[in-house]
Order: structure tokens, then sequence, then C-alpha cells
């Protein structure tokens, strides 16, 4: 599951660049990096270029974030998303938290991006996202049993634009991830 995730302005390359064309399009008072969390607007890649989206599909009585990789392309909610409206949701990591309520945060090692493969919908004007999840992989598996669909940097564009290739992307299994304590670390001394 992703029920939060990262997206900090101080990294820079790719990440600068997103941040640089979002405030291009829209401003720079459209969007504030940090910790993103349902319902807010974030930077989602499209096959055009980084576009400001809402996260969640808002239905009548609940908020669906997550969709599930394995069967999305079977349910009515999400069939035609995945079939012609895939997205990327660029990241400098996401949270999860324990059966302790302790919270981590995962990255890619070695990379400033992590991004992971969703899909959008237009709902009353409004474009919205949700973020694919998968069974989770060694790395994540210690603190919950699913995880975002991480993609690599070369499978970004696959995903947006060949959709035999997405298709074989939904049943991947993700690359290991760093993970580390994101708790406030207080010291006595």
């Amino acid at each position: 599951m992703c029920g939060r995730y990262q997206f900090t302005a101080e990294q820079w390359g790719e990440i600068r660049q997103i941040v640089q064309e979002i405030q291009r399009r829209y401003g720079n008072d459209a969007w504030q990096p940090g910790e993103i969390r349902p319902t807010a607007m974030a930077p989602v890649l499209l096959a055009g270029g980084p576009e400001l989206m809402r996260w969640g599909y808002q239905l009548p009585n609940t908020l669906v974030i997550n969709a599930r990789a394995e069967t999305a392309g079977e349910k009515p909610l999400f069939r035609e998303s995945v079939a012609m409206r895939r997205c990327v949701i660029p990241s400098t990591g996401f949270y999860e938290w324990d059966r302790e309520k302790r919270k981590h945060l995962f990255r890619l090692p070695g990379e400033q991006v992590l991004y992971m493969a969703g899909v959008y919908e237009l709902r009353e004007g409004e474009r919205r996202y949700c973020i694919l999840t998968t069974e989770a992989n060694p790395s994540m598996a210690p603190i919950h049993h699913r995880m975002p669909l991480v993609l690599r940097r070369e499978q970004v564009e696959s995903w947006l634009l060949e959709p035999k290739a997405a298709s074989v992307l939904l049943h991947t299994v993700p690359p290991e991830l760093d993970v580390t304590s994101a708790e406030a670390q207080f010291s006595l001394w």
C-alpha cells in the first residue's frame, strides 16, 4: 500500500526539472513540495510532460488512492485508465508504517527519483490519479504486504506509451529498496 510519499525540492537533476516545469506551467504557488498526502495536488508524469493532479479517485462515500496492479485492468473503476490513461508518479521516496506504527521511508538505492506506476481519470473537470500497488518484495515485506509498483527510469517511457509493455510491467517485481526510519530521533544526551 502507499498512503504517503515525499517529493522534496532540494533534490537536483530530474526532480529539479520536474519542479521547474510545474512552476513554469502553473506558477510558483500552485503546489508545494514535501510530504504528499491523499487529496493533495502533486506532479504526475504523462507522455507530454509533468502535470499537476489530485491524488485519489473521489467516489460518493470513499477516496480510492491505490489500485492493485494485478487486477486493475479487470476492475470497472480502473479498466479504461489502465488501457488509456497511465501515468507515473515521481517521488523522492514513499512512507509505510509497521505494526507498531513506526514510520519508514523507502528509497531506490543510488537514484534521486523513485517512480511509481499509476493511472488517472478526469472527474468533474479535475484530473485525479491512483498509485498502483503490488505484492511486497523482500525489502518491503517485513513492514507491509503491499508496495507501490516501482518503475526503473528506463521503464517509464514504456509504461506511458506502450500498452503491451505496460501489461507486462503490471506483473513485475519492483526493485529492492533502501529503508530508513522516518521517526523523529530524539536524544537526552
